[in-house]
């Protein structure tokens, strides 16, 4: 961790695209959005345009009354002008709160309570169709990014304020505070620092630098995840054209890939899998990737195999990290097109030397094993300092400065980190549920999801959705779960209705309850 040490002196949010502009004025981020804070900007931006609309925020949320070390909830409609607004009350020495545009309005005033009397920066859509009327009692003043609502002030009516020149937090102040999944309940807020947030960078700084300088990076990761304030920053820092991506859609993905083609992409796991069909698109819109980054989930071989056909350069690589959003990335791994589409998937890589650190800890007194998996806990400069307001449940995480990540795997003779499940989705007698979704993946070309949950019975139940909704084929399906553990025969999800996060993961706990009251999705195989 000595490495990520090293000269920290914090992110600096708030003059990130000034930095950036400097270095790089005729670099360009484009959008296939409006932004909802500035429309007439359109969507290809000179750096020192967004650098501009930043500092214009910025004097904005001051002349609203914002002042430094307060807090700001921004829960909006889906778009790329929430992490700008972040950035924009960072640049102020506020710390932004940043909320999913996924999360239901009761939650989400659950979590604005727990800020203490924020500002909250939302929209007339949130206002008039999620959010309860007491949002208004639990934040001290309600900023609108566009429309109008009662009770709330436009931040349009304060365009042209003074400008208020960058204010410089300690790096071991606040900088910025995101939720974690939710996929256990309600989501926690983690408390990053500009030194914590530095600390990831480091590592994540790595698997950039090989991309050739002015090659375009595409990112399409949720705006309120931290995952987004080291990609963004990483790419525009080191010379990259940006693209950013709010929506997956393969067709849309398809037109913008060909007009700027992409020599990195950083994207969801479960996007990656949505784009498998670019792999076959006659413009081919892959074409020009040299490298793929996934950071948040366990990802498919399959995916894996299949994106890194469809790329035309030469040895390009698939980069897979392990992480967590309370911890950044710990370990990572790369693949080539050698690797096959049922080629080991748990296996999640090693430790950035110098930087973080992984151990597994015996849960039965026995060395882990694939038979017998342990503990996986953590070391990284990079881990939240603490839950706000929830300061105990982190510290219940925390053993002598290890991590506990809730999840269960083991360590190859070689050092390799192989992860086979989250604690709480264990079920007895399964080795692992991620390597059995990996297997039918491989098996199954239709298949673009598939979970495996614990049934009512206590049996393991496979939850699948097809590719443009097919029913699934009884005779395919007991080809494909030969040599695998007995399981209840699937159930038949479309993919829009199962349960998701922020970062796309399904929540598999609310899925289980769903199946377990009844809720079967569109039906079984027929």
């Amino acid at each position: 961790m000595f490495l990520q040490r090293i000269r920290n002196k914090g992110i600096r949010l708030g003059t990130l695209f000034d930095r950036a502009a400097a270095r790089h004025p005729g670099n360009m981020v484009v959008l296939d959005h409006d932004l909802d804070v500035a429309p007439e900007l359109g969507r290809r931006l000179a750096l020192p345009e967004v650098a501009e609309l930043v500092a214009e925020l910025a004097s904005r949320l001051w002349a609203a009354g914002v002042r430094t070390g307060e807090r700001i909830v921004v829960h909006k409609t889906d778009g790329f002008d929430i992490s700008l607004m972040a950035c924009a009350a960072a640049r102020i020495g506020a710390v932004p709160v940043l909320l999913s545009p996924k999360l239901d309005g009761e939650t989400v005033v659950e979590l604005v309570r727990r800020a203490q009397q924020p500002y909250l920066v939302t929209d007339e859509d949130k206002l008039t169709n999620s959010l309860p009327a007491d949002v208004f009692e639990a934040a001290k003043k309600v900023l609108l990014t566009s429309g109008t609502f009662e009770g709330a002030t436009p931040l349009a009516s304060y365009a042209g304020a003074a400008r208020v020149d960058p204010i410089t937090m300690p790096p071991d102040h606040p900088t910025l505070i995101t939720h974690t999944s939710g996929t256990t309940g309600t989501p926690k807020l983690a408390v990053h620092t500009g030194h914590t947030f530095q600390a990831r960078y480091r590592p994540q700084a790595t698997v950039v630098s090989v991309v050739r300088s002015r090659e375009p990076i595409a990112i399409h990761v949720s705006f309120v995840h931290s995952r987004m304030f080291t990609a963004m920053p990483i790419a525009i820092l080191q010379g990259h054209p940006l693209i950013i991506l709010k929506d997956d859609e393969p067709e849309s993905v398809a037109k913008l890939f060909s007009q700027v083609p992409p020599g990195l992409i950083e994207a969801h796991p479960n996007t990656f899998l949505r784009w498998e069909v670019l792999a076959k698109d006659p413009r081919g819109p892959l074409s020009n990737v040299k490298y793929f980054s996934s950071t948040f989930d366990a990802i498919h071989p399959r995916t894996v195999h299949t994106l890194l056909g469809a790329s035309r350069r030469r040895l390009p690589l698939f980069a897979q990290a392990y992480g967590q959003s309370e911890v950044g990335p710990i370990a990572a791994r790369t693949y080539t097109r050698k690797r096959g589409a049922e080629a080991d998937g748990r296996c999640v890589g090693s430790p950035f030397h110098g930087m973080t650190n992984v151990r597994v800890v015996s849960r039965d007194g026995r060395p882990p094993s694939k038979s017998s998996p342990g503990f996986i806990e953590v070391r990284s400069d990079g881990r939240i300092v603490t839950y706000l307001g929830e300061h105990e449940r982190w510290e219940k995480q925390v053993n002598d400065g290890w991590w506990r990540m809730g999840d269960v795997g083991y360590r190859t003779k070689w050092g390799c980190l192989h992860l086979l499940d989250r604690e709480v989705d264990e079920i007895p007698g399964v080795e692992s549920t991620l390597e059995i979704e990996d297997k039918l993946f491989a098996r199954i070309e239709d298949l673009i999801e598939v979970i495996i949950i614990s049934g009512p019975d206590g049996r393991p139940v496979p939850v699948v959705s097809t590719r443009d909704d097919k029913p699934l084929d009884e005779r395919v399906w007991q080809d494909a779960v030969v040599g695998l553990p007995p399981m209840a025969d699937p159930v038949r999800w479309k993919l829009e209705d199962l349960p998701q996060t922020a970062t796309t993961k399904i929540k598999r706990l609310e899925l289980a309850r769903l199946l377990a009251a009844g809720s079967n999705g569109n039906g079984d195989m027929s």
